[in-house]
């Protein structure tokens, strides 16, 4: 479902977009602005109206009974005068980059929201900082896209009718997903060992988008799993593309949304593990698998993956889940992004076992960037 516009009616509508009322895009609305438009957020077509959003609050499903993860709403900032029914233009900067019919305005429960997507309301949560702190007035309707917003990596950020193509092309029938948002650790390629076994093809695509404080820079994530998908997987079983949107660190319905876009992106699995798209103390370790047990494999259109673990055995000396190792949790340690980075910060070694020694030295390059 494509909603950019073509031929001279961009041109004429460019030119009429700098006569309207506008908003400048922050990477969020800028992100998914371009996600509606190639089809990541497919079935969206545009911002949510209060009726959608609504019911995506209250129950993961658009009005019309679709799922559908998380509000997609357009943030009015309080110095935007727009009325229902006026179009709106949505700028980069001084680039016109889509014209929205307004459909609703309306001010939004935030809290509510929060509670019910995000588990929690609490202004410690990332997610709920991020919501805290946008507009308080939202508004929905259709976009038309003119131009492609400026996002970190366009040439490695491919659209879902290219990376369907490219699994067609290499004759890939059962196609796992990998999300992540990190450079790669060795509980993440014991996860997707696992799924090279299963499947036709390894589909990598880290979000490089805005994330959190403290998270590594998109650059490093890029560079290491570049690495990976050219040295430590088999070329031809790894495919490698990156997705510009942004984190919610919404635990169970973060899953849920990361199965509905890499399904509109080909993949036909995709792996869950231990606090998917989590904050730990806000989920429970599994949140995200009892969630997704409720939903149809078949309403989902894509089969998610719930996998346990991994961790580092002392006694195994090796990454191990506690399906597959004999030994007891005094002996396993949760192999942690946090603990790898503050290591690094600090100048203290890494855990034996934790990183690929190519990849530490890549995450090395990068440790005075972290925030």
């Amino acid at each position: 479902m494509d909603r950019r516009v073509k031929g001279r009616m961009r041109e004429r509508l460019i030119e009429e977009a700098r006569e309207l009322p506008r908003v400048v895009g922050d990477e969020r609305v800028l992100s998914d602005v371009w996600q509606i438009a190639v089809g990541g957020f497919s079935p969206l077509e545009g911002f949510m109206t209060r009726e959608d959003y609504e019911s995506v609050v209250k129950e993961a499903r658009l009005a019309n009974g679709l799922l559908w993860a998380f509000p997609v709403v357009l943030p009015l900032p309080d110095e935007v005068s727009v009325e229902e029914g006026d179009t709106l233009a949505i700028f980069d900067g001084d680039t016109p980059v889509a014209l929205m019919d307004v459909e609703e305005i309306w001010v939004p429960d935030k809290k509510w929201e929060a509670k019910n997507v995000l588990g929690t309301d609490d202004p410690r949560h990332p997610g709920v900082a991020k919501l805290m702190r946008m507009p308080d007035r939202y508004a929905g309707g259709r976009i038309y896209v003119l131009n492609r917003p400026r996002s970190p990596y366009p040439e490695r950020e491919l659209e879902p009718r290219e990376t369907r193509a490219e699994f067609r092309r290499r004759g890939w029938r059962e196609v796992v997903a990998f999300q992540t948002r990190n450079p790669p650790h060795m509980a993440h390629l014991y996860l997707q060992r696992i799924a090279l076994e299963i499947a036709d093809g390894l589909f990598i695509h880290p979000i490089i988008g805005e994330r959190k404080p403290g998270d590594w820079p998109a650059e490093c994530i890029i560079e290491a799993y570049e690495w990976i998908a050219g040295n430590y997987w088999p070329r031809e079983r790894v495919f490698l593309s990156f997705l510009w949107t942004w984190m919610r660190f919404a635990g169970p319905r973060e899953a849920l949304h990361h199965c509905i876009v890499r399904k509109n992106y080909g993949a036909t699995m995709i792996v869950i593990g231990r606090l998917h798209a989590a904050v730990e103390g806000f989920h429970g370790e599994y949140d995200a698998h009892e969630y997704l047990r409720q939903f149809d494999v078949e309403e989902l259109g894509i089969r998610p993956l719930l996998l346990r673990g991994p961790r580092w055995c002392r006694k195994c000396r090796s990454v191990v889940t506690d399906k597959t190792c004999p030994h007891g949790p005094e002996d396993w340690v949760d192999i942690s992004m946090t603990t790898i980075r503050r290591c690094l910060r600090e100048g203290q070694p890494v855990p034996e076992g934790w990183v690929l020694p190519e990849v530490l030295e890549i995450m090395q390059k990068y440790v005075h960037r972290l925030a």
